[in-house]
């Protein structure tokens, strides 16, 4: 891989790397908000086969995705990555295979149809989004840039999500509520954004340089044959890393926060549009105008990315979770109330809700690039692509399990495919699941957000600490403030800290003062 001259991280840098969430916001809102209501309504598949094609794709999506992070952490091995890079590589293949996205909005075909070539977007979504999750972590180690980096990605992820809800609307309105066509011409549209946009973030990036020797040891290493039993060695020490990444304390906790409030988010969007179009007997274009709301995201973002420094992550969280929280009561009284002014409070509440859906996907994304610090300390390693594979194996089980469920259980409720209207029970039901599973879920990532303890400053005492150590600092001269910031963050002893070695030694950037950057990182 030609190294890049120019690796400062500005405007434009942060752009060509955050469009790629245009796919990433864009593609699993139009998933979550209307997969499931076209399988139903012009597909003809019930309720639990629909659920069913989601949920199997995505159960073996989060498997396939599980090993996505390790093989691009070591993905330098071989000839393509050290060519292209071990992460950006994955861009530059997953580009034009984008196009596969309109094939799932084709009609007339069988569950078999539907189930694989869903299956193949995920995987390739997969392949895309994993390794390029990591890319602020290679860029830089300054929070303030990362930040940045994180910010453009999440304004784009609210571009893609408002245009995942708006454009979708004006296609009925135009085409009409029952026209099919508004799918696949959606589809279409969406698949050539995202292939632009993958592309563009594999020219706009860069990764941590791997010096020539490591790269021919690990040559010489390929070189020689390597038994059953070795091979079978590297699999359990891949899933014993799996494992390890629960070990420490921030990431657990950041992680139910994140798997419970997106599932939460989730199951809202896969019945809000049956809660339009059934509960309150309005249409899909009503809905597809109430979620575009989520246009507040674009500006969002950025004044996200300003809180996020001045008040932490965790504060941040905690406002949104409690704002959804909020709405979602107040969707249930305009069931039960049915207010004469009905659309002007269903805009009330829907740009309230997309306030608090859109700093909840704020959030977490912007913590990650700091999470394989935490771990650092532990095991003297940077280890970005597990932790990013081990998030995205529970986030899509996570979503696998709750959109199964949400199709189990409106089939359960008396829910009737292809029907203009539907039985109370299964309205009530659709209402159930909002108040319940929805508000339940983010009950859980609230109260879990209390208990969430990285921010700018405890960040910055960690990296200081990390540096003092790797330059030959003494363990028996911390200081009590850093020790009990390093313990709350890692969830260990600090005696028990910077212990480990790792097999292999690769020098890659760390910054040793706020913001330089030095070659002491020890890399996996």
């Amino acid at each position: 891989m030609m190294p890049r001259k120019n690796k400062e991280i500005t405007l434009r840098t942060s752009i060509g790397y955050g469009v790629t969430d245009m796919m990433g916001g864009g593609a699993f809102t139009i998933i979550g908000a209307w997969l499931l209501f076209f399988f139903t309504t012009f597909a003809g598949l019930s309720p639990v086969q629909a659920a069913s094609i989601i949920s199997i794709a995505r159960i073996v999506d989060a498997v396939v995705s599980l090993f996505v992070g390790s093989f691009s952490d070591n993905f330098f091995r071989f000839k393509f990555g050290r060519k292209y890079g071990r992460r950006r590589f994955f861009l530059l293949v997953g580009s034009p295979l984008m196009l596969i996205y309109v094939l799932l909005w084709v009609t007339g075909m069988n569950f078999y149809y539907y189930l694989f070539t869903y299956l193949a977007f995920e995987i390739i979504a997969a392949l895309v989004l994993i390794p390029w999750e990591t890319l602020p972590s290679e860029m830089t180690t300054d929070f303030n840039k990362r930040t940045k980096l994180s910010t453009a990605r999440m304004f784009f992820s609210g571009l893609g999500t408002f245009l995942a809800t708006f454009i979708p609307g004006q296609l009925f309105g135009i085409l009409g509520q029952d026209s099919p066509s508004a799918f696949l011409i959606n589809g279409a549209l969406f698949a050539v954004i995202f292939a632009v946009c993958v592309y563009i973030s594999y020219r706009a990036t860069w990764e941590r340089e791997v010096p020539e020797e490591i790269m021919q040891q690990f040559i010489d290493h390929k070189n020689n044959r390597v038994s059953f039993v070795e091979r079978l060695k590297v699999i359990g020490q891949t899933l014993a890393d799996f494992c390890s990444t629960f070990k420490v304390k921030s990431f657990r906790k950041h992680l139910l926060m994140y798997i419970s409030s997106m599932t939460a988010k989730d199951a809202f969007n896969a019945v809000f549009v049956f809660y339009c179009v059934y509960a309150l007997n309005s249409t899909s274009e009503v809905a597809a105008n109430l979620l575009s709301f989520s246009i507040i995201g674009l500006p969002g973002a950025i004044v996200y990315g300003f809180l996020m420094i001045k008040i932490g992550p965790a504060n941040l969280a905690k406002i949104s979770y409690s704002t959804m929280i909020l709405c979602v009561f107040g969707y249930t009284a305009v069931y039960f109330l049915q207010p004469s002014n009905l659309i002007l409070t269903l805009v009330i509440i829907s740009f309230v809700y997309q306030i608090g859906r859109s700093m909840l996907e704020f959030v977490p994304w912007n913590v990650f690039p700091f999470i394989p610090d935490v771990d650092e300390i532990i095991t003297n390693q940077r280890r970005e692509g597990i932790f990013a594979s081990v998030m995205t194996f529970f986030r899509k089980s996570s979503v696998a399990l709750a959109t199964f469920l949400v199709g189990a259980i409106l089939e359960g409720g008396g829910f009737i495919q292809k029907a203009t209207t539907q039985p109370d029970s299964a309205v009530h039901t659709i209402i159930g699941i909002m108040l319940v599973g929805v508000v339940g879920l983010l009950l859980v990532a609230l109260i879990t957000a209390f208990t969430f303890k990285l921010n700018k400053q405890t960040h910055g005492i960690l990296v200081d600490e990390i540096n003092r150590l790797k330059n030959n600092g003494r363990k028996e001269d911390v200081d009590s403030r850093t020790k009990e910031v390093v313990e709350a963050l890692t969830g260990y002893k600090y005696e028990k800290l910077w212990n480990v070695h790792p097999p292999v030694e690769y020098s890659g950037p760390d910054t040793n003062k706020k913001g330089e950057e030095s070659n002491e990182t020890i890399y996996r």
